[in-house]
């Protein structure tokens, strides 16, 4: 090859190589910031005046947190809050098992922070903390900001529809005991796997018995099945179930080094728990389809590839990762 010829492609080479980065600095979200109406919550003791909360780097206080997320939940979380606390006012009687529960309201319009203060004044027996973002952040950003303040020696994430059965919680407690020992790093994830097929699926899908998925959702499919491979957490399959739990050391590493806010955020905390070397199980939960979800199945999917995108490639570089994260 002439030198001008190798010159030229180099150049171009280059030239590629920066608009990638450019691109990848453009679409990664930026740091999550925490204002300072957030480092504070609200109770039925303290219905008005705010409190200050508690750090996750702290010492654990009771023995579980219970983080949910909410975006304009007024129509499905008092379903979800009592069928949360009878299950846990039930284990707590047998077993003396401490509670909070932490509601974050992820900026929602329709006065969800209202709500659960007055779901808060209907249960006394139990400690309902009301955290307001003044924006919305995503899914993942509210999830976040919840573990960050837990005090539980474990910390629980479940989603405000009631989708989830809460009972079994019990299910990922037991996996996360043969984990290793309480104050070790360890992670259960709840899974739908075993419900591919089944009728919970199917409507959830909108698919008749007789009716076939468009092309289009066959290739979204597969076309993440194949990324989250490559991302580096084929072997979970389930990554997206909202019902988690974390010990508490395992969320103290985990939590400060996320970045994604978007619902996708559950592929991020994987990869980072394999970084870390934190040990991972896989429990079969039961699900049930909620009507009123707010996502729409194709946007989501076309965001959820441009964000896995981001965060390989961010990884690789060394943009993020848990050595690049910081205390909260």
């Amino acid at each position: 090859m002439d030198h001008p010829l190798l010159y030229g492609f180099l150049a171009l080479l280059v030239v590629g190589v920066v608009c990638v980065y450019l691109a990848l600095l453009f679409w990664s979200p930026p740091p999550i910031i925490t204002r300072p109406s957030e480092k504070n919550y609200r109770s039925r003791l303290s219905p008005e005046k705010p409190t200050p909360l508690p750090t996750l780097s702290g010492p654990s206080e009771v023995d579980l947190t219970v983080v949910i997320p909410a975006f304009n939940e007024t129509s499905r979380l008092p379903s979800m809050l009592s069928t949360t606390i009878d299950h846990l006012t039930s284990v707590s009687a047998k077993s003396k098992r401490t509670y909070e529960i932490v509601v974050v309201d992820d900026g929602s319009s329709d006065g969800t922070t209202a709500l659960s203060l007055k779901l808060a004044g209907e249960y006394p027996g139990s400690d309902i903390r009301v955290v307001t973002l003044e924006k919305n952040l995503g899914k993942g950003g509210a999830v976040r900001h919840g573990m960050l303040h837990g005090r539980g020696k474990r910390l629980l994430m479940v989603d405000a529809d009631g989708a989830s059965r809460f009972e079994d919680l019990e299910s990922l407690w037991k996996a996360m005991d043969d984990l290793g020992p309480g104050d070790a790093p360890s992670f259960v994830v709840g899974s739908r796997a075993h419900l591919v097929r089944t009728e919970a699926v199917v409507k959830s899908l909108n698919i008749t018995p007789n009716s076939q998925r468009s092309v289009l959702r066959n290739i979204l499919m597969y076309g993440l099945h194949t990324i989250l491979r490559v991302v580096g957490v084929g072997h979970v399959r389930d990554t997206q179930c909202g019902f988690k739990l974390f010990s508490r050391a395992a969320a103290q590493q985990i939590f400060p080094a996320q970045h994604l806010p978007t619902w996708i955020f559950d592929v991020e905390l994987l990869l980072l728990a394999k970084e870390l070397g934190i040990p991972v199980a896989e429990v079969p939960v039961e699900w049930h389809e909620v009507a009123g979800s707010k996502l729409n199945v194709v946007t989501a999917s076309l965001e959820m590839l441009r964000d896995l995108l981001i965060l390989r490639a961010n990884h690789v570089l060394g943009r993020w990762g848990p050595s690049r994260s910081k205390t909260q």
